[in-house]
């Protein structure tokens, strides 16, 4: 799996996702992508083929429309240090994948 961290998240969390074993995980700005809108942020994603990690609701709206793009992890957890974000994601990580390898276009972590 190939991640993408949203400007809303940490770019930390794409280095833990790296040093975890995702090295396929990178922030919006390491795109040059920290000042741009959804809409640039999502094509870009699915021109790369990377799963969006996102605190944003409108990318989990816009892909339940049925438009092509990317899958969405859409983390619903308030605002949290880097460490209990990290905390919090860890034990949730094999179930996500599951689901994002079942094909989930949105998957909702809470």
């Amino acid at each position: 799996m190939s991640y993408l961290v949203d400007a809303q998240l940490p770019p930390a969390l794409a280095q833990w996702l790296r040093e975890a074993g995702y090295n396929e995980a990178c922030a919006v700005r390491e795109l040059g992508l920290r000042d741009a809108d959804d809409g640039e942020i999502w094509k870009e994603a699915h021109a790369r083929g990377l799963t969006v990690i996102t605190k944003d609701e409108d990318f989990a709206q816009r892909a339940q429309t049925g438009a092509p793009g990317p899958q969405i992890i859409w983390l619903r957890i308030g605002n949290t240090s880097n460490a209990a974000l990290r905390a919090w994601l860890l034990p949730r990580i094999p179930q996500i994948a599951a689901l994002l390898a079942q094909g989930c276009r949105v998957v909702e972590v809470r």
